[in-house]
Formats: C-alpha cells, structure tokens, sequence
C-alpha cells in the first residue's frame, strides 16, 4: 500500500496521508481500520477523475471489495456481532444505488462505490449507512443546485466526491 501512496501525486499524497491519520485516530487498532486505509488512499484519487471526467474507474473501485468485506466481517466477529449485517447494509445501497441508475439519476460507477461507502458506515456504528446516505444527498443538493445555477439545466455533476466526504465525516462523527 505504501509504494502505491509513493506514485501519486505530492498534493495526493499528501491527503492519503491525512486521511488514514484520521482513520488511525478515529477507528484505532481495529480490523475495521484496514477498510478505511483503502478507502484513504483512493480518496483523491477518486474525486480528482470524477471532477475531471464525471466517472468513478473500476480499476480503482472494485479492488476495494475484497478488502472491505475482510475488514467488516472481521470487525463484526470481533465485536461479536453477526458478521452478515454490515455486509448486507452495504448490499441494500448497492441495490438503491442501482435503482437509481436505472431511472437515470446516478452513474455506474456511483453504484458501484455505494455498497463499498454503505457497509464501512454500517460497521462503524449503528445507523451509519443510513447517516451516510443522507448526507451525501444532502450535500449532493446543495452542490447541484450551485452548478444549475451557474451551468442551467444540462448541466451534469459527479456524486461521487459527496458520497466520499460524507463517508469522512461519518467516519468524524464515530
């Protein structure tokens, strides 16, 4: 994981660097924790292509799902608790997310990131999918309604930086 921080960018680095410092001080020494180190260090990275080209790559998003379904179900068995719940929380914003796709309000690739978002919020505390999903249409709204107002009504917006910064600031709130 460190040689792949040492390739990006210095500014990116740089945020890697403080992200997983907030995942270290926010979740500890937990298995938990190697879900939110992925999640760090592909933050930047996400959000700068989505900026650039409204879509969030396989390439970056999918490797994450052997690592964060290791990280939650041995959470979850670390704790005590049933190891599918998490799992199928992440599981049902996939499923919202989809539907959203398919009425053509959300990309792919969105879809895609949500059950990844949805199961670490899961895991870290109760009702934190739930959190988490709210306040990335929250701030997914606010941030349309500035770009129609600038842009008018083609405008298009990735929803992929809000859905990363609300699973930061759950992660805050824990």
């Amino acid at each position: 994981m460190l040689a792949a921080v040492r390739r990006l960018p210095v500014g990116e680095s740089a945020a890697v660097g403080g992200l997983l410092l907030v995942a270290l001080l926010a979740v500890g020494p937990r298995p938990l924790l190697a879900g939110f180190a992925w999640l760090a260090l592909v933050t930047p990275r996400l959000v700068a292509v989505d900026l650039a080209e409204h879509r969030l790559p396989d390439a970056i998003v999918l490797p994450g799902y052997p690592v964060v379904l290791a990280a939650v179900l041995l959470e979850a068995w670390s704790q005590g608790v049933p190891p599918a719940g998490a799992v199928l929380v992440g599981a049902g914003c996939g499923v919202g997310f989809l539907l959203l796709h398919v009425a053509g309000g959300m990309g792919l690739g969105d879809v895609k990131l949500a059950p990844l978002l949805g199961a670490l919020a899961a895991a870290l505390l109760p009702g934190g999918a739930i959190l988490w999903v709210a306040l990335a249409f929250l701030l997914g709204g606010a941030g349309a309604a500035v770009i129609l107002i600038r842009r008018g009504t083609g405008a298009r917006m990735p929803f992929g930086p809000p859905m990363l910064a609300t699973a930061w600031v759950v992660l805050a709130l824990s």
